[in-house]
């Protein structure tokens, strides 16, 4: 996560040489008082003593070097690597007007000794031998990467396989994007430290997305950032971001551990680092010098390296993702055109749209002259897409124009509901419970994400009036038979069908709905659903 650099040249470390018969001193030609320097200050004395005689009429002027008093904390010197580092960086912040840079708190990690006996020590080291032989990482053993990364083998196995499943729709392009910019192609385990692979993710200082840009950085690396759209949120543009970041940072500090550092808390932290722990600048020595959400970055970063490397043999399971990014394709919008009137018009869900289309804010894809702004969608959807997009594109231009009208009768006062929000209920889930679309509720309430509360009330004007939310309108449908091994899964808070369809392979949404005899798509948390073990 980026933190905010501010031009303060103390802040910076630079190391200035001055005559101390100055009374101010000069950085290109910009008089800075001395004040204002509050770091390392190398003092160069210089004293002049003119002797009394005269040689053939010339005065002769005898130099002397004063000495330095051991003791001034005048004498203070820079370490010279360090200072080159700051000079590149202070070069890169002077030709680009922007100073964000990345700042994302990781948890804070107890480095104590982790009781883990399905994993040896003397196991962790040849394998970390092995891993540090093909990677520019730095990836040797020490006991608090140990304890790291046997904490997250006990303590998180469940976050982890999910992270496993879903890294296999992002990883794809990640590694297209890195190899683009030769950046290491394990740069994309940093994804998982910064957002979970959430490309919405959000942190309490405004970094977004997956790759967690402040606002500013974004717009230096060419994201778009409007009311419509974020494209800190695009897994494709923020990755090609991240790298010319990542890029630049591994030629100022010619070291990957540090590019990584800096990307986190900011290339000047780094080199305060690297100078209180007397010039060192491997990244274990300097750690106990960086701020405390860095010192637990690199090791959450390559314990997940270690576990994603090594997945296999820790139990976990690499399952094919229902949909896989080469499974998808782009379509450039010639008109706005909302996620919602994509849904309806495709027979796609609107949460697998969401899902390929992050980028858009209120799930509306506008249309810009200039820009390109591009639908993803499922390949076998592009089709039925492009072949009728002209009918596609009245319909929601009709829509649209219907907005702008009063409101239709479906939706009179006299007909409007309210809804309470319950667990495991989500905005696609209500939409179609009302039969109406997620952008209408996210209208009539106001809303600007589609995030929502337990407990919140929203207004509906449902299209069928006299619906029931609490009740089925259907009798339930008898579940087909599973032939082989069955799976019960407990639904949790948040789960839809089609999130759980991605967590086993080869099973869709209409399975489900045939082996629970599901005639909608209401789930509840706590209920069980039969799943046939692939």
């Amino acid at each position: 996560m980026a933190f905010r650099f501010f031009i303060i040249l103390g802040f910076l470390n630079i190391s200035v040489c001055f005559a101390q018969t100055q009374d101010s001193i000069s950085i290109q030609n910009v008089p800075v008082q001395n004040s204002v320097i509050k770091d390392t200050i190398e003092v160069k004395h210089t004293a002049v003593v003119r002797d009394s005689s005269v040689i053939d009429n010339t005065l002769v002027v005898k130099v002397i070097e004063a000495e330095i008093d051991s003791t001034s904390i005048k004498n203070l010197k820079d370490n010279e690597f360090v200072l080159k580092l700051d000079d590149a960086w202070f070069e890169e912040l002077y030709s680009n007007r922007l100073y964000d840079t990345i700042y994302k708190t990781v948890t804070e990690l107890d480095y104590k000794p982790v009781d883990y006996p399905e994993l040896h020590t003397d196991t962790l080291k040849a394998r970390l031998k092995e891993l540090d032989a093909k990677t520019p990482f730095n990836v040797e053993y020490n006991p608090s990467l140990e304890s790291v990364i046997k904490s997250y083998l006990k303590h998180r196995r469940n976050s982890i396989q999910k992270l496993l499943t879903l890294s296999e729709f992002y990883f794809p392009m990640f590694e297209r994007e890195l190899d683009l910019y030769d950046i290491p192609l394990e740069v994309k385990y940093l994804a998982i430290v910064e957002s979970a692979l959430k490309p919405r993710a959000r942190s309490r200082v405004g970094a977004t997305g997956l790759w967690q840009f402040m606002f500013g950085t974004g717009k230096e690396y060419g994201l778009d950032v409007s009311s419509y759209v974020d494209e800190r949120s695009d897994p494709i543009k923020s990755t090609e971001a991240a790298a010319k970041y990542l890029a630049r940072l591994y030629k100022i500090f010619g070291d990957w551990d540090l590019a990584l550092a800096a990307y986190n808390s900011g290339p000047g932290n780094v080199g305060k680092a690297i100078r209180r722990s007397g010039g060192y600048r491997n990244y274990w020595n300097i750690r106990h010098n960086l701020p405390r959400e860095t010192a637990g970055y690199l090791p959450a970063f390559l314990a997940n390296m270690y576990i994603f490397e090594y997945a296999k043999e820790h139990g976990f399971k690499k399952y094919k993702p229902e949909l896989a990014y080469f499974e998808t394709d782009t379509v450039r919008v010639k008109q706005m055109i909302t996620l919602d009137q994509v849904s309806e018009a495709t027979g796609t869900p609107i949460e697998e749209l969401q899902f390929l289309n992050p980028s858009y804010k209120l799930d509306i894809i506008p249309f810009i002259k200039g820009e390109n702004y591009v639908l993803r969608l499922p390949r076998d959807v592009v089709g039925t897409f492009v072949n009728n997009e002209d009918r596609i594109y009245a319909f929601a231009k009709a829509e649209f124009d219907k907005r702008e009208k009063p409101m239709p009768q479906f939706s009179n006062a006299d007909t409007k509901t309210t809804y309470r929000v319950k667990s495991g209920d989500y905005l696609g889930k209500i939409s179609r419970l009302y039969g109406v679309r997620v952008s209408d509720i996210k209208k009539w309430n106001g809303l600007r994400s589609n995030n929502l509360k337990i407990g919140q009330r929203l207004t509906i004007y449902p299209r069928k009036p006299n619906i029931n939310a609490t009740s089925s309108a259907k009798a339930k449908i008898k579940p087909k038979p599973i032939s082989g091994e069955v799976i019960n899964y407990i639904v949790k808070n948040g789960d839809s069908l089609w999130s759980i369809s991605q967590k086993f392979p080869g099973v869709s949404i209409q399975d489900i709905k045939d082996w629970n005899g599901i005639s909608g798509s209401k789930l509840k948390p706590g209920m069980t659903l039969k799943i046939a073990k692939g």
